[in-house]
């Protein structure tokens, strides 16, 4: 099963403080456990909002609102998509997180189409969107 690990930063990083290279490292270390372990499928940080959109829908229509969002209190600041075989198997990786100043962690699964009824299977069913996924998942050849 996969689950997403989100990282929720304090707020410095939304005023764009980048973290040391002593931060990197330790991270880099646990980003290398989780590859060597065979669990990490995905991993990336994110840049704060100010760099970012929200798209409301109303009535039908989608209004754009620029970053950065003064109202957000809790900002994803990155994640690692995992596969693993339980929910306690992601939880032992979260714990080992070298988190530093975040404020905290949380921790999703992600649907499989074999979660849905059979009818939302066939309706969700896109060769070309599997094939894209597939494609950019795969690592590079060369």
């Amino acid at each position: 099963m996969r689950f997403m690990l989100m990282i929720y930063p304090d707020a410095t990083a939304e005023d764009g403080a980048m973290p040391d290279a002593a931060a990197v490292a330790e991270m880099m270390k646990y980003n290398e456990e989780l590859a060597s372990a065979g669990v990490l499928l995905a991993l990336d940080g994110l840049h704060p909002t100010s760099e970012g959109a929200r798209i409301y829908f109303e009535e039908g229509r989608a209004r754009v609102v620029d970053g950065p969002f003064s109202e957000a209190r809790e900002v994803v600041g990155g994640y690692w998509l995992l596969q693993v075989k339980s929910k306690e198997e992601a939880v032992e990786w979260a714990r080992r997180c070298p988190a530093g100043t975040a404020r905290f962690l949380e921790l999703r699964r992600v649907f499989d189409m074999a979660d849905f009824p059979a009818d939302v299977q066939e309706a969700g069913d896109s060769a070309l969107v599997r094939e894209t996924v597939e494609k950019h998942a795969a690592p590079p050849q060369g």
